[in-house]
């Protein structure tokens, strides 16, 4: 189903023209996922994004399907139930890219709990996530660890653990997440930016957008407006008038990324450092990330970066963990800053606050949802749509929660064995187009049985005279461009591919040729050409310069 830029007009005069049951303000996992959950039960659905999608926290985050192993120690077990068990539906229902990672949490003298607490807390962890007994946690001897990790510090090395989590792609999962919502009849609008709510008698009605492209605003009406704008949630109550009693707590989470030769671990590690937080390193394709920070944040939430105390934060924890790997600033080949938008608690400090959401409703009828994390995202969901069927849509017969059945798009795979066979298949297809087995598993992670029509299109590219390489970028910015609402340089490479973060090279190498590609294909002036150059090498310097 196409979902792409040349469709805008006829969709932004549908936007204006019906009335909706539910408008949703955010283009972020949250909102995406209750553009789902509400489409697919029934409610005629539109939603607004002032940027991308995930052009937030949904795209920042430490890239984990996970259930908050931390989480246990300030005792929410209920938050660690919930995440953790839906670990395996976001894995069923996307498991070409939410891919099982198996996770070693070394044990240290002087640090942490001891081996026997912290085996009761791996335990107690899979108990509440209902962990099959196949991936359930395995202590390890301190030979074990150090064999498992030869990379580690020695001395001190107690033992270990081994526990089961998931690795995604958070905006790939978000846009798969949009496209589904989009298949089940939600409009779905990006680069769209509420200026004002509508009121009739005090109650919101709907909002007036800012269409960014053409600068022109537009009316949406709807039954119901949601504020999943993450850390913007205060800002839209704020110009509701509603910003009272609990407010958001902002914490920057940052994360680096290095070759993977310079830090070649064998498997993703959970390590303690001396402050007391525990650190992610996670080897993906050619690089290991690092991450993550937990600061409170107060400045621009539209200008989040990095600064050279996070990064220098995150190698000391590496140098210190895995001495003999010695990073340095100059290692560093991209990073990333997000913001968590939590729920303020009088006198917690940022790594204290509970990753717990919550709905508010204002008096003008305005819904909010903050907090959560990125595996509850279905929940959340849930939790906004089942309370809006109860209050607004009781008269209606609408279908029950469905997104616990609903495969999003790319992942019609059967059973992981058919997603192996048909990654081994994909391999043999690439190396005959002298694509290496890197491209071929990088295309199936990112958009499953779609890389049919990404295969066929490279394919057609090649015989027009280009390299194979170029072949597969232009054939991905095609698929992107149709299907996925790429309208940016900015969004293929960061939000699409993941390329700015984890192949800074390969932009590096097609950014001009991407940039006038996109170009041709909208028709872009001598200035927007030149914004949106400027835009995205102001990115790619921001990536990997600190101060």
């Amino acid at each position: 189903m196409s979902f792409s830029l040349h469709q805008r007009n006829s969709i932004l005069k549908q936007a204006q023209s019906e009335n909706f049951d539910l408008l949703i303000i955010g283009g972020g996992i949250t909102g995406v996922g209750i553009a789902l959950d509400a489409a697919s039960r029934g409610l005629k659905t539109v939603l607004v994004e002032k940027n991308d999608f995930a052009y937030g926290t949904s795209s920042r985050s430490t890239k984990l399907i996970h259930g908050g192993l931390r989480y246990l120690k300030q005792f929410e077990f209920a938050l660690v139930k919930e995440v953790g068990s839906e670990r395996a539906v976001v894995h069923r229902l996307a498991p070409h890219l939410v891919l099982p990672e198996k996770m070693l949490l070394p044990l240290r003298e002087g640090r942490g709990f001891g081996s026997l607490l912290t085996s009761f807390g791996l335990w107690l962890y899979d108990w509440l996530a209902g962990v099959k007994q196949a991936d359930r946690r395995r202590m390890l001897t301190r030979k074990q660890t150090l064999r498992a990790e030869p990379l580690l510090k020695k001395d001190g090395v107690k033992g270990g653990g081994l526990y089961a989590e998931y690795r995604t792609d958070d905006a790939r999962l978000t846009i798969e997440i949009a496209k589904t919502a989009h298949q089940h009849g939600a409009i779905l609008l990006t680069y769209a930016q509420v200026e004002n709510f509508i009121y009739t008698d005090g109650r919101v009605e709907g909002v007036q957008v800012n269409d960014l492209h053409t600068n022109a605003t537009l009316s949406i009406k709807a039954k119901v407006v949601v504020n999943a704008t993450g850390p913007w949630v205060d800002t839209l109550r704020t110009l509701d008038g509603s910003k009272q009693g609990k407010t958001l707590h902002l914490t920057k989470g940052v994360h680096i990324v290095v070759a993977y030769q310079r830090f070649p671990i064998k498997q993703a590690v959970y390590f303690d450092v001396a402050d007391g937080r525990m650190i992610f390193a996670i080897p993906r394709g050619r690089t290991t990330y690092i991450g993550t920070t937990d600061t409170d944040y107060n400045a621009d939430i539209d200008a989040v970066g990095v600064t050279k105390a996070d990064v220098d934060y995150l190698l000391n924890a590496v140098n210190e963990s895995f001495p003999n790997v010695m990073l340095s600033e100059r290692d560093v080949e991209s990073s990333w800053a997000g913001l968590r938008p939590l729920i303020h608690e009088e006198g917690k400090s940022a790594s204290e606050l509970s990753r717990k959401d919550e709905i508010f409703e204002a008096a003008s009828g305005l819904l909010s949802i903050a907090g959560g994390k990125l595996t509850g995202y279905r929940k959340m969901a849930e939790r906004v749509v089942d309370l809006l069927q109860k209050k607004y849509f009781a008269d209606r017969k609408l279908k029950p929660c469905q997104t616990e059945q609903l495969k999003l798009t790319g992942a019609d795979f059967k059973s992981m064995r058919k997603l192996r066979l048909y990654l081994r298949t994909m391999r043999k297809d690439f190396q005959q187009i002298n694509l290496s087995p890197y491209y071929a598993d990088y295309c199936v992670h990112l958009y499953g049985k779609q890389s049919d029509e990404i295969l066929k299109n490279t394919k057609h590219i090649i015989n027009q005279g280009k390299n194979s390489e170029q072949s597969l970028l232009q054939a991905e910015l095609d698929f992107t461009i149709q299907h996925e609402l790429v309208i940016s340089a900015s969004d293929f490479f960061v939000r699409r591919t993941g390329m700015l973060f984890f192949d800074m090279d390969r932009v590096l190498q097609y950014k001009d040729w991407v940039l006038t590609y996109l170009k041709d294909q909208f028709n872009w002036n001598t200035e927007e050409f030149e914004q949106e150059t400027a835009s995205l090498n102001k990115l790619i310097a921001d990536a990997n310069h600190f101060h």
